[in-house]
């Protein structure tokens, strides 16, 4: 989105500086970065890095005489002598309220907190963890629906307006630069595999969150009679049930589970090597073998 901001505009951009091409897919072919495909169709320059300590990359932007250099999500800790290199030093355009989720899962751990909003920081990088000054800011409310898909492609959309309006102002009014409050800082750790298991011991709002938040990865899961059975759509509701944790309080048209508060209501599902289905759909094809009441993973009734 921010490639394409920019090679659209009127702002001569030099070089681009991206991550090396990784193998994807099944076949495990190697593809370019998105950013790197963007760039060779406007006929930029790109250089792939491998690393960024030794110098060499510093030296070449220097070379280069650049202005300013901005930083999307490039997922590597910047030297000191990178970032500083442009006349104008570097901006970041980071996908959160800063001091709030610094890191590098900020979109992630803005649903899993239930924010009722995020948004869009353009920063100044520096060397600590997204600590520098804020630029500009552009806010987003959250409903409590959103996944981690297609907020980054909320976010991506807002971010590629801030950082034009923060080019416009850099050049006419100016852009103030507002410090940050550490004492306000939260840190968004990278998400891992392990967080897409649910734990039913948890209160059920807590697993509508953790679900969306972890969609499109790792994604959600518990554990299935033919192994782990993917939660891809799901919510909370209020249940009066005095049931344990992992019990099954309903088993039509949806599966609902009891949790530690109140119960999630699978609505859509993907039991191991099937096609994702609705939960009505995986209750006809499991038969009898549901007992409301019974523990989950279902058992077989006798």
């Amino acid at each position: 989105m921010l490639a394409k901001v920019l090679a659209a505009r009127e702002d001569d951009v030099v070089l681009v500086v991206s991550q090396p091409d990784r193998p994807k897919g099944r076949g495990q072919k190697i593809e370019p970065t998105p950013v790197k495909a963007e760039a060779e169709t406007h006929g930029i320059p790109v250089i792939q890095p491998t690393k960024l300590k030794d110098g060499v990359v510093a030296e070449q932007l220097r070379g280069l005489d650049l202005d300013l250099a901005i930083v999307v999500a490039y997922g590597r800790i910047l030297p000191k002598a990178v970032f500083e290199a442009p006349k104008a030093h570097s901006w970041n355009v980071h996908a959160s309220l800063l001091p709030r989720h610094r890191g590098a899962s900020p979109i992630q751990h803005a649903i899993l907190a239930g924010d009722p909003e995020t948004g869009v920081d353009l920063m100044i990088v520096g060397e600590g963890l997204d600590e520098g000054d804020v630029l500009l800011e552009r806010r987003l409310p959250l409903h409590g629906t959103e996944t981690t898909g297609s907020l980054t492609l909320a976010l991506a959309e807002l971010g590629a307006q801030a950082l034009v309006d923060g080019l416009r102002l850099v050049k006419t009014e100016g852009l103030p630069r507002k410090p940050q409050d550490p004492r306000q800082a939260t840190y968004a750790s990278l998400l891992e595999k392990a967080d897409g298991q649910l734990d039913l011991t948890q209160p059920a709002i807590v697993l509508d969150r953790r679900i969306r938040a972890v969609d499109p990865w790792p994604g959600a899961s518990i554990p299935g009679p033919g192994g782990p059975l993917k939660v891809l759509s799901a919510k909370a509701i209020s249940s009066n049930s005095a049931a344990d944790p992992g019990l099954v309080l309903a088993a039509g048209p949806h599966l609902v589970l009891a949790t530690g508060d109140g119960a999630l209501q699978i609505e859509q599902l993907q039991p191991a090597g099937k096609r994702p289905m609705a939960a009505s759909d995986f209750l006809r094809g499991a038969g009898r073998e549901i007992r409301i009441g019974s523990a989950w993973p279902y058992v077989l009734m006798s």
